[in-house]
């Protein structure tokens, strides 16, 4: 039986993003840029692979940062990777959800070919922005996540995985 206390719950966000939004992708034209997985600064992965809306990045690999891992190592060391969940989500329906395969991006062509539009889902916070995903290079994107139309945004790089 998995353990589904607070603390696993709360933890999620703290894995993924420790400190910063974690998100990415990119190319509608150049589909082959922006598809493929993506080392988040926290070191957590995201595939990013063609989807409905355009294109999608999910959680792949969950990294827990060293300072969250130094500040519950005890608790930390019963768990696993299965039981990480959503626990930050506004809607109560959805905490259950597990952060590992979780959906956080879903975007399409933008005004560029190098820019998707889109939503982030952070699991921080439990809130989905507006934001964008810059294609920068083939190894690398910038994941810009918005509040204010867009107005004020916060960035996170990322390099694709080999």
């Amino acid at each position: 039986m998995r353990t589904r206390g607070t603390f696993a719950r709360h933890l999620s966000a703290a894995i993924l993003l420790s400190g910063g939004l974690v998100v990415a992708t990119q190319a509608a034209t150049a589909g082959s840029v922006i598809e493929g997985t993506w080392l988040t600064e926290a070191k957590s992965e995201i595939t990013i692979s063609v989807c409905p809306e355009g294109y999608c990045g999910y959680i792949t690999k969950v990294v827990v940062p060293p300072e969250i891992l130094e500040a519950n190592k005890e608790a930390l060391a019963t768990m696993s990777v299965e039981d990480y969940f959503d626990g930050n989500n506004k809607d109560p329906a959805l905490r259950n959800r597990p952060i590992m395969g979780l959906q956080i991006l879903a975007l399409r062509p933008g005004k560029s070919p190098s820019i998707f539009d889109g939503d982030i889902y952070n699991p921080q916070d439990g809130n989905t922005y507006s934001g964008y995903v810059e294609v920068q290079g083939s190894n690398f994107i910038r994941l810009n996540g918005c509040v204010l139309y867009n107005i004020i945004c916060r960035g996170e790089d990322w390099v694709r995985v080999q």
